[in-house]
């Protein structure tokens, strides 16, 4: 069969190894846990994973020949509830960076308050490089490899970048097969014929819409006055420029691997294919209408009132940090901001709504079906869209208080939020013996 692309441009790594996406993982639990009170202990516990499973995963092509790959589960900790993480098929995968973005996922679900911990895995490969068949075989196999550390009440995966809804159905049955009865819950970000949840794909957009209106209230901004420009037209930043729009932002510029396009007069993105849709689509688009090219790192300095980074990582650096003239920044992306330029931004007096509350959206609406999947009862969209707007409207507002009580940044906010509730969990189940 022939190969068709897997993930979206706002799907891309997030980090790569030479990042260390655990190095950083670390060094924001300890700015977070300095503004805390937390027993040293419980401090030195959240540094390291709870368990790293690496696993060989050989694999038949469809010529016959065989390749072996190597997968990875890493599960930080589950003092909240299950582990609960993205699978990605990238290249790059690698063990620092699955224990890094299990890290993350562990403060995501803790500052949304969810009953979750964190994990993330993997397989090292390039899944352009597989056929549907192959891609198949591979989920199959490396779901029979990790099969004895996931389940519904212990490992959740979900779809992460080189993974999609179909794989997650291909692990589920794999799993259930195994086990010898249907186990819908074992995975999130299904197909809904096979237990997902209706709003799954398009949830981190719309938490980042949702995170984007709240702020520009709190900032006496009404979205009809704002002028918006999203780096990433995928999933995220498709359907966070859609809704933003909808509620009358005004953007003018959005983009995807190949470039920008730009209006200062506002684009119709809700006539701009996204990524999943038709890739490349706003390339085409330039193309057929009278609006400005720009290249992506064009598209970051742009004089507008709001900038969603929701494509890659690491975009925003040092290099270009002093550059910015939006007035406000929010994460779509996971990771888009260094160290460094979050320095630089916040010196500079801009804020940075961050990813683990402005895209939470994915794993709030991941929780919802897998509630919906154990009590085998569907809910219906105009429920699943309620429900997200009011937790991330609550998440938000938790991390506003701590902002305002302790003067500092959003994201430092988001952190000391996530860290308190997960060290006030450590503290009360203490320590096995």
């Amino acid at each position: 069969m022939a190969t068709k692309p897997r993930f979206s441009t706002d799907e891309q790594p997030t980090v790569t190894a030479s990042d260390n996406a655990l190095e950083t993982a670390r060094r924001q639990l300890a700015r977070a846990a300095d503004c805390l009170e937390i027993e040293p202990g419980i401090r030195e516990r959240l540094a390291y994973p709870d368990a790293v499973h690496e696993v060989t995963v050989p694999v038949e092509r469809d010529d016959g020949s065989v390749d072996v790959f190597t997968g990875y589960r890493a599960q930080h900790d589950s003092i909240r509830g299950p582990y609960k993480g993205g699978l990605r098929y990238h290249p790059e995968v690698g063990r620092d960076e699955c224990v890094g973005l299990a890290m993350w996922m562990t403060w995501k679900c803790a500052v949304m308050d969810l009953p979750f911990g964190g994990a993330k895995g993997g397989i090292v490969v390039d899944p352009k490089s597989l056929s549907d068949d192959e891609t198949e075989r591979l989920t199959r196999r490396f779901t029979q490899e990790i099969r004895d550390v996931i389940g519904p009440n212990t490992d959740i995966p979900a779809p992460d970048m080189g993974t999609d809804p179909e794989t997650m159905a291909w692990l589920m049955d794999a799993y259930s097969m195994q086990e010898g009865e249907t186990i819908p819950g074992v995975v999130t970000g299904k197909p809904p014929a096979v237990g997902g949840s209706r709003g799954r794909e398009e949830a981190p957009g719309r938490s980042v819409a949702i995170v984007t209106r709240e702020t520009c209230d709190y900032y006496d901004r009404p979205l009809e006055d704002v002028t918006v420009a999203v780096q990433g037209f995928g999933s995220v930043g498709a359907n966070a420029a859609r809704l933003l729009e909808e509620w009358g932002a005004t953007v003018v510029a959005v983009s995807d691997v190949n470039g920008a396009i730009y209006d200062p007069d506002g684009l119709d993105v809700a006539a701009i294919p996204s990524h999943d849709e038709e890739p490349e689509a706003v390339t085409r688009y330039a193309a057929e209408t009278d609006v400005t090219r720009l290249s992506n790192d064009e598209l970051l300095v742009l004089d507008v009132d709001v900038l969603v980074p929701a494509a890659v990582g690491n975009v925003l650096t040092a290099d270009n940090a002093d550059d910015v003239r939006a007035d406000l920044v929010v994460e779509g992306a996971n990771g888009p901001t260094t160290v460094d330029a979050d320095a630089i931004l916040a010196e500079r007096g801009i804020p940075v709504v961050p990813d683990i509350l402005a895209n939470a959206g994915g794993v709030t609406v991941s929780y919802f079906e897998w509630l919906q999947d154990i009590n085998r009862r569907a809910w219906s969209l105009e429920r699943v869209h309620d429900e997200l707007e009011s937790e991330m409207v609550t998440a938000w507002n938790a991390v506003r208080e701590q902002r305002e009580r302790r003067d500092v940044t959003w994201r430092d906010a988001a952190y000391v939020v996530a860290l308190s509730r997960i060290a006030e969990a450590h503290d009360s189940r203490g320590l096995w013996p």
